[in-house]
């Protein structure tokens, strides 16, 4: 109920406090504008509280529960119970600990944070929607950073089985069965954490391989782990319905042509997200979406009308906390005055499977088409010293570089703490790095970072621990 209307005057006011909202407003309030951060559910959006954060979390409970039934080391016999209630309990408390601290870094940088929903009533004034009142503010800037939500299908609703990954990732008993419609990154990481805990997978995928947008080399590794855990994967599925029951549900897809069913606990619906634009009364302000409902952008962050920014997953690219992270990091120094410009050529893409996987930069084929000549080189696990040592020799690190310069252009790596060897090589082709400079950067050994080193000695024709073909 609306019990009064106020209006006041901001600097900026920033629509969103996730990865992108969060970080825009704190590095604006740094650069001395006065910001107001609109939040309508939880300060840290979907990232901290339903997404990137509790789902590594419980990635990792799940290959901590998978060492102490399978072991990692001959001769070390392990014996495991799995309370999967507290371990929902801890992922909980890892939420609670990282979006406490954003909350801390907001109001340490004289962030003023309200809660509401916030929707334009012209290029200038938005409206905010309280439990209580509607505050009107007019603002000389704006950033939306609303972010994106999971996109419903409407052969599948949502529903008490029919889950998006937000329900997955707060489920208090791990499933029997479990179904999932979509094998991009999501439907990979979180049906390998349950087939970890001992669901039974089936992964249904529309395209003809899972991860359809990484190279099949990368895709065969994973589609070789999701076996050792008995996962199913069907490509080429298209799901047609799903019936509810008390204790299941029954999803019934088609595959050339021939109707298959398959009945599980659950079934978990990733097939890509939808970016919040519908509600925020982007006419009034005079802003135009794409056919997708994206807000075009300069390179900036810099909307049609030139007082309002939009970062994160409202604007073309992929959906990533970190792309939103440094987009809002360039919206509020061109607030500011200051002449940052994005460069979308080195931002890593990560996917927390078993293998990890993370690419940065050109594939192979990209990187054909726009130098004469390409050059690459491949490393595998299985020669590093250390990869051997932690039972972790299943990948491989390739680079690809401009075959003239050598400067590095992209970089894929497969294996154990892909994650984080990716920095390195994004780090390389924003300075415009060449092969010559990783092979003679001296890497501590036994370390995983070597075999980017050998990586680029394979390229260079100088290979050390490996026979020249």
């Amino acid at each position: 109920m609306v019990v009064g209307e106020l209006t006041e005057e901001v600097e900026l006011i920033v629509i969103g406090g996730g990865p992108g909202g969060y970080v825009a407003a704190i590095r604006a309030a740094q650069l001395g504008l006065q910001v107001l951060l609109i939040e309508k559910e939880d300060i840290g959006g979907v990232c901290l509280n339903r997404g990137c954060i509790p789902s590594k979390a419980l990635i990792t409970a799940a290959e901590d529960y998978a060492k102490g039934i399978k072991g990692n080391v001959p001769g070390i016999e392990h014996s495991v119970t799995i309370d999967f209630f507290k371990v929902q309990e801890w992922k909980e408390s890892v939420v609670k600990k990282m979006t406490q601290g954003v909350d801390t870094l907001l109001k340490g940088n004289q962030v003023k944070i309200l809660k509401g929903e916030a929707f334009f009533v012209g290029p200038d004034e938005v409206r905010v929607m309280t439990d209580t009142e509607a505050h009107n503010y007019h603002f000389q800037h704006c950033i939306i950073a609303t972010g994106s939500r999971p996109v419903e299908l409407a052969s599948l609703p949502y529903g008490k089985r029919v889950l998006t990954s937000t329900e997955a990732l707060s489920l208090q008993n791990v499933p029997k069965r479990l179904a999932i419609v979509g094998g991009g990154y999501i439907g990979i990481e979180l049906g390998q954490a349950y087939a970890k805990f001992g669901s039974q997978v089936t992964i249904l995928e529309g395209t003809p391989s899972i991860l359809p947008a990484f190279d099949p080399s990368i895709t065969r590794l994973i589609m070789r782990s999701l076996k050792e855990w008995k996962v199913e994967v069907v490509t080429g599925a298209l799901a047609k319905s799903a019936v509810e029951s008390a204790d299941d549900v029954q999803l019934t897809y088609e595959v050339n042509g021939e109707e298959r069913a398959v009945i599980a606990d659950y079934v978990l619906v990733t097939v890509g997200r939808r970016p919040n634009t519908d509600e925020l009364g982007l006419n009034a302000a005079g802003i135009a979406v794409d056919e997708k409902g994206l807000i075009p952008v300069d390179q900036q962050g810099r909307t049609s009308e030139s007082r309002i920014f939009a970062i994160g997953d409202v604007v073309a690219g992929p959906a990533l906390a970190h792309k939103a992270s440094y987009e809002g990091k360039v919206a509020a120094e061109a607030i500011a005055g200051q002449h940052s410009a994005v460069d979308y050529s080195c931002i890593p893409a990560v996917v927390f499977a078993d293998p990890e996987v993370a690419v940065v930069g050109l594939n192979e084929d990209e990187a054909g088409r726009l130098y004469e000549k390409v050059t690459t080189g491949r490393f595998a696990y299985g020669a590093n010293g250390r990869a051997v040592s932690i039972n972790a020799a299943i990948g491989y690190v390739k680079l690809i570089a401009d075959g003239n310069s050598g400067v590095l252009v992209g970089a894929q790596v497969v294996g154990a703490e892909a994650s984080n060897l990716i920095a390195e090589l994004a780090l390389a082709i924003e300075m415009n790095a060449t092969l010559e400079d990783l092979a003679l950067t001296i890497h501590a050994h036994p370390t995983l970072p070597e075999i980017v080193m050998e990586a680029a000695e394979v390229a260079l024709g100088t290979p050390i621990h490996m026979l020249k073909k």
